[in-house]
């Protein structure tokens, strides 16, 4: 495990704007760092989180006290070396584990629950520059993320060009599709139809929408699966009976099959470290998401900051089983990067893991981003 620092926070100075029109002010954003930062500050790499992350990527997890969820890929001697970088992961805004969010509380001392404004990928991206201003990193050696965390890092390729030397962007898209929109609001509406939501304002009640918020998520994990990977793990087989019988049905609604006991554990696992509301706000922002739409409706025009080398390198990964952002999506960004003139390596890895390949045990991954970052 990689030594972190003790969880730090940083209130930006000044409101932040949003791409709504609004600002929200008294921003906080809460993040860790692993390894030295050199003295002219040239080795920094940020690490953006998925949906679910955190800025836990390779510390325990103070509520469920899990490993962080990036501990194979971040630590000494590890693709990312803390060793040789200065690694920063920090907790979006909206979301829950420190930064500001629905949860927070606004000016009147009560939580913003639903009047926290809509976000977007860009007011996340933007608020990360503002912790890195606070922190006087000029330019990153790299950024870096995986499914929401590789749409912040194209989202800071595109609008701050200057930022980053090395842009790592991992099973991820340039825009969400009518299919991923569909998820998410299946989703939200699962959190919406619960009792205990009671139009956001749950804080302070008794009960809190965990029912809706963990049908969300087992909504959600299908996605991140692949087909394969769910027959080998589970198939058809049936669950053993509490009264010790072995694999047979109930003739009822209990969890028969395998799959099903998975996907409640994982639903209930995520209601103890997560709050609905941030779900609502950062799936909306996951859907919003269109890197060619905020510049023009071209996508290469995003990356025009990077023609003729004097921006970032990129490196795109894929994975053959993905079907969350199949490779069809990196190949997309890989094009517009090329129409740009900036350069670009691409690689599609297999990998049976599905969407999550990213987070879990493919060496081959491991030797991209540690040849990419070294190299």
């Amino acid at each position: 495990m990689a030594t972190a620092s003790p969880s730090q926070s940083v209130t930006l100075p000044s409101p932040l704007a949003l791409d709504s029109g609004q600002e929200l002010a008294h921003v906080e954003i809460a993040y860790e760092t692993y390894g030295d930062l050199n003295a002219d500050k040239s080795n920094a790499i940020l690490i953006c989180h998925a949906l679910t992350g955190d800025q836990y990527v390779a510390s325990t997890h103070p509520i469920t006290g899990k490993p962080g969820w990036w501990e194979k890929m971040v630590g000494p001697s590890l693709p990312i070396d803390t060793e040789r970088y200065h690694v920063i992961c920090a907790n979006v805004i909206g979301s829950c584990m420190g930064s500001t969010g629905p949860a927070s509380d606004a000016s009147d001392g009560a939580p913003y629950a639903m009047r926290f404004p809509v976000i977007t990928i860009r007011d996340m991206t933007r608020g990360l520059v503002s912790l890195l201003d606070a922190l006087g990193i000029e330019q990153l050696h790299a950024v870096v993320g995986g499914s929401m965390g590789g749409m912040q890092a194209l989202s800071l390729a595109a609008n701050w060009p200057e930022r980053a030397a090395r842009v790592l962007a991992i099973a991820t898209t340039a825009r969400h599709s009518a299919q991923n929109i569909a998820f998410h609001e299946v989703g939200r509406q699962a959190i919406m139809a619960d009792p205990a939501w009671h139009d956001g304002n749950y804080y302070a009640a008794d009960a809190r929408p965990d029912n809706g918020l963990a049908v969300a998520r087992m909504a959600a994990h299908i996605t991140y699966l692949s087909e394969e990977g769910l027959t080998e793990k589970f198939g058809r087989r049936l669950q053993d009976r509490p009264d010790g019988t072995k694999g047979a049905k109930s003739f009822g609604f209990d969890a028969d099959f395998q799959v099903e006991s998975y996907l409640r554990y994982q639903g209930s696992g995520f209601t103890q470290r997560f709050d609905a509301n941030s779900y609502l706000y950062i799936t909306r922002a996951m859907d919003y998401f269109d890197l060619a739409e905020e510049h023009g409706g071209r996508l290469g025009d995003a990356f025009a900051g990077h023609a003729m080398g004097k921006g970032a390198r990129f490196c795109l990964v894929s994975f053959d089983s993905d079907w969350l952002y199949p490779t069809a999506e990196s190949r997309h960004i890989v094009h517009a990067l090329n129409a740009a003139g900036a350069p670009v390596s691409f690689v599609e890895l297999s990998a049976p893991f599905g969407h999550d390949s990213f987070l879990l045990d493919v060496p081959a991954l491991d030797r991209v981003i540690k040849g990419f970052l070294d190299g």
